[in-house]
């Protein structure tokens, strides 16, 4: 299984009560059904609407569903970067609409921060799952597809290097023991960020590429 993220910019930032009752929330697009997205990927709504269904009683209803501040490059939710806990998450014609509390953890506090000082953010859900590509060159989401966020939040989604940003994209899943186990491209990442010399990273990327592929 491929880890699967999807970004989307066009979010809300709302504040509910006064006082020491005040709360910031997350409100907006958080997941969308078949349509094919700019990612060139497509997820048919029935896998959508199954796998929302199970998230929403397994981790919604139970005050479990927690997300990032920043882009994860596993399925893995860390406790020691969560910002915000997921409430709701309902459907809307193809679109799934979601709400997200802020929390006062230390990077909670970090995105009210930003936010109040007018950065614009964005989220990213985050899942595993297979690709098949259809002969319009599109890439449909498998009915395996599981839901590990319903929403990081990002920002900036298109500034990491495309090349990085590909094999994070591209990296295999797979279940030992009951657990997710990242599969042959760790070693090609921390070999990337060990090149922090910019002449350095472009001279050696294509050779790092053509090693990983021949490793495929």
């Amino acid at each position: 299984m491929k880890l699967i993220t999807e970004e989307i910019q066009k979010v809300e930032f709302i504040t509910e009560g006064k006082g020491s009752q005040k709360k910031m929330y997350i409100e907006g697009i958080f997941l969308q059904g078949d349509i094919c997205n700019r990612n060139g990927r497509m997820y048919p709504m029935e896998t959508l609407s199954r796998e929302v269904k199970r998230y929403t009683e397994s981790f919604i209803n139970k005050g479990r569903a927690l997300g990032e501040l920043g882009h994860p490059d596993g399925p893995t939710v860390n406790l020691d970067r969560v910002s915000h806990k997921i409430v709701s998450l309902e459907q809307v014609g193809t679109n799934f609409r979601g709400k997200a509390q802020l929390l006062e953890t230390p990077m909670g506090k970090i995105a009210k921060s930003l936010i109040d000082e007018g950065v614009c953010l964005g989220v990213s859900s985050r899942g595993v799952g297979s690709l098949k590509m259809t002969n319009e060159g599109h890439k449909v989401v498998g009915e395996d597809f599981m839901l590990a966020t319903a929403a990081d939040i990002v920002a900036d989604p298109s500034a990491p290097d495309a090349f990085v940003q590909g094999i994070m994209e591209g990296k295999e899943w797979i279940w030992d023991g009951g657990i997710l186990r990242e599969k042959l491209v760790e070693s090609t990442k921390r070999r990337i960020n060990t090149l922090v010399d910019q002449r350095k990273l472009e001279e050696h990327k294509l050779n790092l590429f053509n090693e990983f592929l021949s490793n495929l």
